[in-house]
């Protein structure tokens, strides 16, 4: 019998699920597993002219509860951090920034995959 995944495999393949479903969804991949000291963003992305951080919560077991709830406050600190970095680092500061998750629910059933757009209010307007 095959052993269970780890949680990192499980992540990373939320994530790859994550990246071809936001790809189908018409946005564009900038970079995936961007890594800062206060954390990592999953995948960054554009939507037009909307640069997206893009949070992505991957749940095979109902236990958990749902993907979304996952996303704390102090998780939420950590991707404000994580984002104004990668902003720095990009030189982009005029840009429209939005958060989003990607809720990824994994069952016997099959994948299920669910994008909120703008999850939470913008952590960097402060």
């Amino acid at each position: 019998m095959p052993a269970s995944p780890t949680p990192k495999q499980t992540g990373r393949r939320g994530e790859a699920l994550a990246a071809k479903f936001l790809k189908d969804q018409g946005f564009s991949i900038l970079s995936r597993g961007f890594r800062t000291r206060y954390g990592e963003l999953d995948i960054i992305a554009r939507e037009g002219p909307v640069l997206c951080f893009v949070e992505v919560k991957t749940r095979t077991q109902p236990d958990f509860g749902s993907p979304i709830e996952a996303v704390t406050p102090a998780k939420i600190r950590r991707l404000a951090q994580s984002a104004q970095v990668y902003l720095a680092k990009k030189k982009l500061s005029a840009v429209p920034v939005r958060f989003d998750v990607v809720a990824v629910v994994e069952s016997s059933a099959g994948v299920e995959l669910e994008l909120f757009r703008g999850a939470f209010e913008n952590p960097l307007r402060f």
